[in-house]
């Protein structure tokens, strides 16, 4: 008992996908992006938002572990996780659900007077999700892609600012782009006998439907740039030069998706490419600057003399 216990700990660890935390810790604080409040306050109403839907990521997964142990024992990696390979035991899994709904519950229940619903909606949407829509070919992708997309709605209510339209549309048709990307992998390696979803795929269809998503994620955000970012006079220039650097992130993870045979793992594959992480540097460096010199004229104005 004494020697399984530090496996089970271990277990529980993974179920929560630590790495998937990345999700939240990057989409909630780009509201951050719209507003020059920078205040203690709002950092915290953020910070209280990443804590809520880092919680409700790891609740779905541990739902998501429960419910789908023996699909998942059929897959030649998700049988390594820790509920279908028998580390973790169900009634220990159901317990640990359980807590963490409660921690969920006490971080909305107690945190700073702003609205909760996208967590909620996130929630209700995956319950959906893995009882319905997970097996409903088109549309389990696009319920994978909204629930990024609340997560950006979440951080623009913790700071009461105005939600961007084409910022939401970027980042849902990004996610999408990416979800695509990995039932293509799905569909390549194990087949629709994991998935049933996949039955309604093929390798030709989700080849274009990567085309066609990757086209609006460059079209939204470039769009974005152009008109709802805080940029002032410095979004032409923005526009200008984010739009090489944005082509060559898609066409990189692209050519990862349908040369390298990659895409399986959505946030490890954006993590660990090395051209796709470089870029993504580059474009924070650009509106990261250009945003500063819109906020600051005078400093502006110094530098362009």
């Amino acid at each position: 008992m004494a020697s399984g216990r530090p496996g089970t700990l271990a277990g529980l660890v993974t179920l929560i996908r630590p790495l998937h935390s990345a999700k939240s810790l990057l989409l909630v604080p780009i509201a951050l992006a719209d507003t020059g409040d920078w205040t203690l306050a709002a950092l915290g109403r953020i910070g209280w938002a990443v804590a809520a839907f880092v919680l409700a990521g790891a609740c779905v997964y541990v739902g998501n572990d429960i419910v789908d142990r023996h699909r998942d024992r059929l897959h030649p990696v998700k049988c390594h996780r820790p509920i279908a390979a028998g580390r973790v035991p169900v009634r220990v899994a159901l317990v640990y659900l359980v807590f963490l709904l409660a921690v969920l519950g006490g971080v909305i229940g107690f945190g700073p007077g702003r609205p909760y619903w996208p967590v909620l909606a996130y929630l209700v949407l995956n319950v959906a999700y893995s009882r319905v829509l997970k097996h409903i070919p088109l549309i389990d992708v696009g319920t994978v892609a909204l629930g990024f997309a609340l997560r950006v709605i979440q951080g623009y209510l913790a700071i009461g600012e105005r939600i961007s339209g084409w910022l939401v549309v970027a980042v849902f048709s990004l996610s999408l782009l990416l979800v695509i990307g990995k039932r293509r992998q799905e569909l390549v390696e194990s087949g629709p006998a994991h998935r049933p979803a996949l039955r309604g795929y093929s390798v030709e269809l989700a080849d274009h439907l990567l085309q066609l998503t990757c086209v609006l994620t460059a079209v939204a955000g470039l769009i974005y740039v152009r008109t709802e970012a805080p940029l002032g006079p410095y979004g032409q220039a923005a526009m200008l030069l984010s739009t090489p650097l944005a082509l060559f992130a898609l066409f990189r993870y692209l050519q990862v998706v349908l040369v390298d045979g990659g895409g399986g793992d959505p946030v490890r594959g954006l993590l660990r490419d090395r051209g796709i992480a470089v870029t993504g540097v580059a474009l924070a460096i650009v509106l990261g600057v250009t945003t500063v010199l819109a906020r600051h004229p005078a400093l502006a104005a110094e530098i362009l003399r």
